[in-house]
């Protein structure tokens, strides 16, 4: 026996050995051995859309120099044998006793009655730190193991196997970091960790915190144990059904945050696992959640149903940027970024693969705080804060995403930042936006309505944030109608479709081509694209656009939200505009104005339509003048056959319809493109990301 080696067995162990060695067979026949880049390990999708083979795993980049003096040794590596990192200095870990606490909040069984209404009054203080702790007054009355070894008979997950070793990052990584692991039960799994576990320590019982993060970071720097298993982004719920059971029964129980009256979530018209519904996390001795940010920067929230202990690590959001420039200048090369400056850092970070010491941030000034997790407690992760941990022995957690009204400033950022790294967004955050304005201006309408200053605080953000898209969208119209670039104009039945240059999600309009398989947003130029199928562009609308134009205006009468909105003009920090050029700068002087009268002014060579009804549309040469509230064109019979879009095949659009038209349309120069830091005065200023007009990217 050798102390602290993880048992896995020996068919496993086998198992993984030959397919590395298959697979790097592989490789070698391929290419040269040397650094390569890591774009190819992960779909392009917004965070995280594959889950599960980017969560697990830990990769760390080293220094230019040290990396090339070892890039021809790897490829003779082997399974788990990596030449170790001495530039952090693991060798003294005093810094973890530097790292404080964040937040730790007891709410009464009062408070605790609706969770987003409590997380509402704690965040403009919580969400300085980036991440905090909750404890419940509510007790789980059936254990997490009864859960799923009777009320979910025949539950089972796999795992998957972590390298333990803080290593330098090279080619043989890409199969190390998705290798499965076995298939157990619940207890069977529990047997196995708490046999490593009291290898190492002889016993089975719970050791202090701080020990077991300094062992962690000992083990992680020279220790013995090759790797560990985690199963994590496991489909399923640990909460009782039993209506006996206090805190399934309750709010809180996770299944049931995704559909609570103040989740913008609600929306949804269909599930996405680990975002509205929750997923398990089953860990070890060890286990690791490596470096990340939420999917679109939402908030998140983990249940500790039961087990040892975990520690967190979290970074506050409006030091994302800094921790990502750390990141790029302290932890990765060049050879594996795939973009230049803070986006290439957060490419690579997507894929939930890297972990390093938090004592590099706080040599670099960007603040941590740390939380040791026990049962029966939750940790919340807000917007765009970076957070990582450790398990300290067997545990089962439970997490889900959420969002709320004040998140949509947030969300625009991450929207900006995938379409500037081309993924394709797992959430439509225009639809999101858009319902739930219209859903607020609804609401005000009626009388007596008494808010609360949080709820006025996020109806700020969704209102400022709806006004910014509306006027944007609005311009853009006018522009392609001035342009004449469009040669007819229908009615939009999508729900959300996504744009095949940008990939950026289009709700309200977009422009599509003579065979009806190019969405393009209103981001580009649409007169320079050159489609396989012609050169007629139709403009798509929804039919309710003028209502939303009017419930914008609306809003503009808060002097709050024109305030913003005057802000974003002079700063040019406009989140839904990218990667459109500076082709509006002159409208001004060709006779624009917001919300004014938009004139269909379409190419005479496109002189009928037929509509849905068989009725024939004619569509002259000369310009018609319309008002958006009174405009409702008919859908033409080539896109009646159109099923309307929705969530489930939202990622599926892009396909092979990208590849005819990716690059056809001028998305600027993104070399050497920054995002900034601004702080705007709306609620969770500290978190924000506004961009100037010199940085923002294109």
């Amino acid at each position: 026996m050798v102390e602290g080696r993880v048992c896995l067995s020996k068919e496993v162990r086998n198992e993984l050995e030959l397919l590395k060695r298959k697979r790097l067979h592989r490789i070698k026949s391929e290419t040269v051995c040397g650094p390569s880049g890591v774009t190819n390990m992960m779909s392009r999708s917004g965070g995280d859309a594959l889950r599960a083979p980017a969560s697990c795993g830990v990769r760390l980049q080293g220094n230019a120099e040290s990396f090339s003096r070892s890039n021809v040794a790897s490829c003779e590596k082997d399974v788990f044998s990596k030449r170790k990192v001495d530039k952090f200095y693991t060798s003294d870990l005093e810094w973890t006793e530097k790292i404080p606490e964040c937040p730790v909040y007891c709410p009464t069984k009062e408070e605790f009655e609706d969770p987003l209404v409590y997380f509402q009054k704690i965040a403009p203080e919580a969400s300085k730190y980036g991440i905090c702790k909750i404890i419940s007054p509510l007790s789980a009355t059936v254990p997490a193991g009864a859960v799923l070894m009777k009320e979910k008979a025949g539950f089972k997950f796999t795992t998957r196997v972590q390298p333990l070793r803080l290593a330098e990052w090279d080619t043989d990584d890409r199969v190390t970091f998705f290798m499965s692991g076995r298939n157990y039960t619940f207890r069977d799994f529990e047997k196995m960790a708490n046999k490593v576990f009291s290898r190492r320590y002889y016993s089975a019982g719970c050791l202090p915190a701080t020990y077991m993060e300094k062992e962690f970071w000992h083990e992680i720097a020279c220790g013995k144990m090759e790797s560990v298993e985690y199963a994590c982004d496991v489909e399923g719920s640990a909460f009782s059904s039993s209506p006996s059971d206090l805190l399934g029964t309750s709010k809180w129980n996770l299944k049931k945050l995704s559909r609570l009256p103040k989740s913008t979530l609600r929306l949804l018209e269909t599930a996405i696992p680990g975002v509205t519904d929750p997923m398990l996390y089953i860990g070890m001795l060890f286990s690791i959640f490596a470096w990340h940010v939420e999917d679109h920067y939402l908030y998140s929230i983990n249940y500790h149903h039961c087990g040892a202990s975990k520690t967190w690590y979290g970074v506050p959001g409006h030091s994302a940027l800094r921790f990502e420039k750390v990141v790029k200048e302290h932890v990765y090369t060049n050879d594996v970024l795939s973009v230049d400056g803070e986006d290439g850092a957060f490419d690579v970070l997507l894929g939930k693969t890297t972990l390093f010491p938090p004592n590099i941030l706080l040599e670099h000034d960007v603040p941590v705080y740390k939380a040791v997790q026990n049962p029966g407690e939750f940790v919340i992760t807000f917007p765009r804060a970076y957070h990582a941990g450790f398990s300290h022995g067997f545990n089962c957690g439970e997490a889900v995403n959420f969002a709320i009204g004040d998140w949509f400033p947030l969300g625009a950022v991450a929207c900006l930042r995938y379409a500037h790294l081309n993924r394709v967004p797992l959430l439509p955050h225009e639809e999101l936006l858009c319902k739930e304005a219209m859903l607020l201006n609804s609401s005000l309408e009626l009388e007596d309505l008494d808010y609360s200053p949080a709820d006025l605080a996020s109806h700020h953000s969704i209102k400022a944030s709806f006004v910014k898209l509306i006027r944007f969208l609005h311009r853009a119209r006018w522009s392609i109608m001035k342009s004449r670039a469009c040669t007819s104009v229908s009615l939009n039945y999508h729900r959300t479709v996504v744009c095949t240059l940008c990939k950026r999600d289009c709700y309200i309009a977009f422009v599509n081509c003579s065979c009806y398989s190019h969405h393009v947003c209103l981001r580009h130029d649409i007169k320079s694209l050159d489609f396989p199928c012609g050169s007629h562009h139709c403009l798509f609308l929804r039919d309710d656009v003028g209502e939303m134009e009017a419930a914008a205006k609306k809003f503009e009468q808060d002097n709050a939200i024109s305030k913003a909105v005057e802000r974003q003009a002079e700063n040019g920090d406009d989140m839904y505009s990218y990667p459109l050029s500076n082709k509006f700068q002159n409208d001004v002087e060709d006779g624009y104005f917001p919300y004014c009268e938009i004139n269909v002014d379409l190419k005479p060579e496109i002189a009928t339509m037929t509509s849905a009804t068989g009725q024939t549309v004619e569509y002259g040469h000369n310009s018609l003048s319309h008002n958006t509230g009174n405009f409702r064109p008919e859908l033409t019979d080539a896109l009646s056959s159109f099923a309307a879009s929705t969530l489930c095949s939202f990622v599926e659009q892009v396909g092979s319809s990208a590849k005819n038209v990716q690059g056809l349309a001028n998305l600027g120069n993104t070399n050497d493109k920054r995002f900034c830091e601004e702080v705007p005065e709306n609620t969770y200023e500290s978190s924000v990301l506004c961009l100037s007009r010199e940085d923002r990217p294109g």
